[in-house]
């Protein structure tokens, strides 16, 4: 692993420790700090030259400044001399902003990629996109990494698998996630037909599908103020389901997120780690971690050893 360097921002710094941990290699050391002014200063506190750098940086909450830090740690090692620069984003924010939906409004994820390679990634790596196209925004190499795979593997191992459980979309864009998890679970699929009112705001409207004493899992891509999923929870118990979980890989849980799940009759709501979770989530008692750093780690790996990542899609 000669030549290899990870370095991490502040967003997830407990995620970056695992990924390297799981790559055999340390952290590299850095310094990121504020001018009194609230500017970044971000200094590299060991030789990169001629190395190909992984830079772990989630865009969770505050995320204009964790965005900041990553556009300058980019143009620190683009001006160190290194080889190259692959940004791990594991939550990738913006990812709802990919289209023109109202008039005269920006497509604020074409921003954010423009923004990363223009201040020196050369490839990007991230986990469950919100939108699949987000990729085409880029003009460098970016490796979509899927959770599902990790998830089941895990529910599987503890709960089982079969028709005993149901697996159920809370809208119509996430079917092809659900299906994937369905597949892996060897069980059913519904959807919950969901219109969205106003950002943030959703109202579930129907189920399609029969859910009628099964175990339901409600798999989605993130969970942000959880109005969506307790609205999904009570649609699928008045249909006749025995339990509710959900399982989603970025827990985001802004806003009254926390508070609607612990008032919501869910069973367990598990997540991934590309996000950290708050003191309030954790304490919950309905919060599971199955953590993403050995997929991020295995990708970084291959990707240095310019071996297939296509292997990870189907494991």
């Amino acid at each position: 692993m000669k030549g290899l360097k990870i370095i991490s921002g502040t967003a997830c710094p407990s995620f970056a420790q695992k990924v390297a941990e799981h790559a055999g290699i340390p952290l590299s050391e850095r310094n990121i700090s504020r001018f009194a002014d609230g500017e970044v200063q971000i200094e590299i506190k060991e030789s990169i030259r001629g190395a190909d750098v992984f830079v772990i940086q989630s865009t969770c909450p505050p995320v204009n400044e964790n965005l900041m830090e990553l556009f300058l740690i980019n143009d620190a090692l683009k001006r160190a001399s290194a080889k190259s620069i692959t940004n791990v984003i594991p939550y990738y924010g913006y990812a709802r902003q990919d289209r023109k939906a109202t008039p005269r409004s920006p497509i604020s994820a074409r921003c954010v990629a423009d923004l990363l390679t223009s201040s020196g990634a050369d490839r990007v790596v991230s986990v469950d996109l919100h939108s699949n196209q987000i990729q085409g925004f880029f003009g460098c190499p970016f490796d979509h990494l899927f959770a599902i795979p990790t998830l089941a593997s895990a529910w599987i191992e503890e709960k089982g698998q079969g028709d005993s459980f149901i697996t159920v979309s809370p809208d119509a864009g996430g079917v092809e996630r659900s299906r994937a998890f369905a597949k892996k679970l060897d069980c059913g699929l519904a959807i919950i037909d969901k219109r969205r009112i106003a950002p943030n705001k959703a109202q579930a409207l129907n189920l399609i599908g029969d859910v009628e004493g099964k175990i339901a899992l409600i798999v989605d891509d993130m969970i942000d103020t959880a109005g969506t999923l307790t609205q999904a929870v009570d649609t699928l118990l008045d249909h006749g389901a025995k339990e509710v979980f959900a399982l989603a890989t970025h827990p985001v849980f802004s806003g009254p997120a926390i508070e609607r799940m612990i008032e919501s009759p869910i069973k367990e709501i598990w997540v991934g780690d590309t996000l950290p979770l708050s003191q309030a989530a954790q304490e919950s008692g309905k919060v599971k971690v199955v953590s993403m750093a050995p997929i991020v780690a295995e990708a970084i790996s291959r990707i240095f050893g310019n071996s297939s990542l296509s292997s990870l899609f189907y494991q």
